[in-house]
């Protein structure tokens, strides 16, 4: 699956442009993003893609030098299955 990036999004498309895959996290203050929502089209669940998309989510978030706080209840699962403290 190929996944593209925006500043506050990351997406996959079918070949028809329907998203099928989403986590987005908006600016909610200068320096600090919400991550509020991941989204995989239930025909792909079960398949670890909502784990890839906090990965990455994360992943772009840090290397911009930003915060997140947590809103989507699978990012807050996930990030306290898998990330270390900090």
């Amino acid at each position: 699956m190929e996944f593209s990036f925006e500043s506050n999004r990351i997406f996959a498309t079918d070949d028809s442009g329907k998203v099928i895959a989403e986590i987005t996290f908006p600016e909610t203050e200068e320096g600090t993003v919400d991550i509020n929502r991941t989204f995989v089209d239930p025909s792909l669940r079960g398949q670890g893609i909502a784990g890839q998309l906090v990965k990455m989510a994360f992943e772009q978030i840090t290397s911009s030098n930003k915060k997140a706080i947590l809103s989507c209840p699978y990012a807050v699962k996930w990030a306290a299955e898998n990330r270390p403290p900090e």
